[in-house]
């Protein structure tokens, strides 16, 4: 495919899957329209990079769908103030977006052969580790934003938001998925579970199985 058959591709996207499902943040519009996401998924998927649907990335992991990351972006509300902890970062599609709209982003991800693909640069650090341990060196952070649906916010990632800091996630509970983004006050911490959505699933964040007599 020609660059400008993507280029048709991602103002589809943007105007089919984004402004008919609440991404109306002009910053996320903008930042979606330009990223091109092509670049982010291996060459035998490319044409399905904008599809509405999981796009597969290696190592049976998934590129979250258009709709879901521009709704956690858009609630997110990234500032360029924000120092932001990117879990699940994949190939780095999302990275790419939050450093045009974040201060600063750590883009963690635990599948060495994904994050060896992802781009570095002044606003992007990219780091390797376990998923639902985040990166504490970098803490504390404005936003911790969770590219994919998890069971449960793990302790250790509530531990490196700053006070008052936002988590974006999906929450997988009793079959379904919700967007969620959440403040942290204290030691509390809630979440506002906003849409239904679908997002891939991200490992390293299941419940424990409750023991059945």
């Amino acid at each position: 495919m020609t660059e400008q058959s993507f280029e048709a591709m991602r103002r589809a996207m943007v105007e089919s899957q984004l402004r008919t499902t609440g991404v109306n943040d002009p910053r996320v519009i903008a930042a979606m329209a330009a990223v091109p996401r092509e670049r982010f998924v291996p060459e035998e998927w490319r044409t399905l990079a904008y599809m509405d649907r999981p796009v597969p990335v290696g190592g049976g992991r998934e590129l979250n769908m258009p709709e879901a990351t521009g709704r956690l972006l858009t609630a997110a509300a990234p500032t360029r103030h924000d120092r932001v902890l990117l879990v699940g970062a994949a190939t780095g599609y999302t990275a790419a977006l939050l450093a045009q709209l974040a201060g600063q982003v750590v883009a963690l991800e635990e599948d060495a052969d994904l994050s060896g693909q992802a781009v570095e640069n002044d606003t992007v650090e990219r780091v390797q580790g376990p998923l639902a341990q985040g990166w504490a060196a970098g803490a504390p952070y404005d936003l911790i934003f969770i590219d994919g649906a998890i069971e449960q916010v793990p302790d250790a990632l509530l531990a490196q938001l700053k006070e008052g800091g936002r988590l974006a996630a999906a929450i997988h509970e009793k079959g379904a998925t919700r967007l969620g983004i959440g403040r942290k006050s204290g030691n509390g911490f809630g979440m506002d579970l906003f849409a239904d959505c679908e997002a891939v699933r991200l490992p390293g964040f299941e419940r424990p199985k409750s023991f059945v007599f």
